[in-house]
């Protein structure tokens, strides 16, 4: 069974270095050209699951939270992680601004933190990954 099969079941972290794993795990398995939509309240873990993504793609310096830059790209060879916080976008012409196809050079992968608020600029073909905290405090991941 693949990673993508297990996440669609869900799958539940202790930590937030469970969590990284799960991420980094699944970048090695997902192909490029992949856009990942995930959902979450504040302080699900969407940053850090970012993080272990990038360690997947090989990515080795600090990978932080794009809140007030909207967009940060990593490089880890030929490969290309644009990672997008897109809470503070209001508008489709500022998902416009941003000019993101314009980064997305083949081999890249795109994670999308609230991409409610990125309208037209998530892809119909995104995977929506859901992250919630259980009453127990453990970590939620789940693909719809």
């Amino acid at each position: 069974m693949s990673l993508t099969d297990t996440l669609r079941a869900g799958v539940t972290t202790r930590s937030p270095e469970e969590t990284q794993a799960v991420a980094a795990a699944w970048a090695a398995e997902l192909p490029r050209g992949s856009t990942v939509a995930l959902h979450g309240d504040l302080g699900v873990g969407k940053t850090t699951f970012v993080q272990g993504f990038a360690r997947g793609l090989g990515v080795m310096g600090a990978v932080t939270s794009p809140t007030f830059t909207v967009l940060n790209l990593y490089r880890a060879g030929e490969k290309t992680l644009a990672h997008l916080d897109a809470y503070r976008l209001s508008s489709d012409a500022e998902v416009e601004a941003l000019m993101v196809d314009d980064f997305l050079r083949d081999p890249w992968w795109m994670l999308v933190e609230w991409p409610d608020r990125f309208g037209r600029g998530i892809p119909s073909d995104a995977l929506h990954l859901e992250l919630y905290i259980l009453p127990d405090r453990r970590h939620a991941l789940r693909l719809r």
